[in-house]
């Protein structure tokens, strides 16, 4: 096996920002060097780790950007879907992934291999680590039990095991911060750098970010749903008035 490119990786994240670097099926910016030039600018922004999908993506970054990658494979539609199966495991590994993500959760997997399994047969030919992606406390625990190096709460509110929050699920990073030894990445649905703050301080190793930096789409949804439920206030309070915008009140004009 080869010599780990970033030696003390976890120690290293502590308390750092990683930032996922992914994009969409059949969006304007799939595209391998795109994602490249995000995790650059990423870490040019500061950011520890980058976190990235697809072989091709995970191979141009391994190649161009001198950071630890973690790297996963998104595959079918099942409900297991992040990196399933111990063959997707080492394909990711060997596109060049210093960390392999996958499904943590206690759900069947496509291959029938349980976690430890599949933990245990990466461990064998690889050196890769491997980050569990969980959804519940009990995930978290049985991934630790299997092994893992380290934990998210990628799938919070994912698997129907608990609600989806509006923001990270921060009862449960401070529930599995205080439990379990691994250390935990919060991971989901953190938009703002208050939300990231919060996630440290309820107890997360590192926190990962993605769509709020890395998601132009859904970035500009939120710009265009705020001016919209604006727009939408400002019309329905001038129906409020006599006349609408035209009405000018005798205050209006003392000037």
């Amino acid at each position: 096996m080869d010599t780990p490119r970033h030696p003390d990786l976890i120690g290293n994240l502590r308390g750092q920002l990683i930032v996922s670097c992914q994009a969409y099926p059949n969006e304007p910016l799939r595209d391998p060097r795109v994602m490249m030039l995000f995790a650059q600018a990423a870490i040019d922004g500061g950011a520890a780790a980058v976190r990235t999908q697809g072989l091709d993506d995970i191979k141009l970054i391994h190649e161009n950007v001198q950071a630890p990658q973690i790297g996963l494979l998104k595959v079918g539609n099942d409900p297991v879907f992040i990196t399933p199966t111990l063959d997707d495991a080492l394909a990711v590994a060997r596109a060049g992934a210093d960390v392999v993500a996958l499904d943590g959760t206690r759900r069947p997997r496509p291959d029938g291999r349980t976690l430890a399994e599949t933990v245990a047969a990466l461990r064998t030919e690889t050196n890769v680590l491997v980050m569990a992606d969980c959804g519940s406390l009990d995930d978290a625990r049985t991934a630790e039990d299997a092994g893992v190096d380290i934990l998210g709460t990628t799938l919070a509110g994912y698997t129907g095991e608990r609600p989806k929050t509006n923001g990270p699920d921060l009862d449960l990073i401070a529930q599995i911060a205080s439990t379990l030894a691994t250390p935990l990445f919060a991971e989901g649905r953190i938009h703002t750098p208050a939300q990231a703050a919060a996630a440290l301080n309820a107890g997360a190793f590192s926190v990962v970010v993605g769509t709020a930096i890395t998601h132009p789409t859904t970035i500009t949804s939120w710009f265009v749903a705020a001016l919209t439920s604006a727009r939408e206030q400002h019309e329905g309070m001038s129906t409020l008035r006599p006349g609408g915008d035209a009405a000018i009140s005798g205050a209006d004009l003392a000037l």
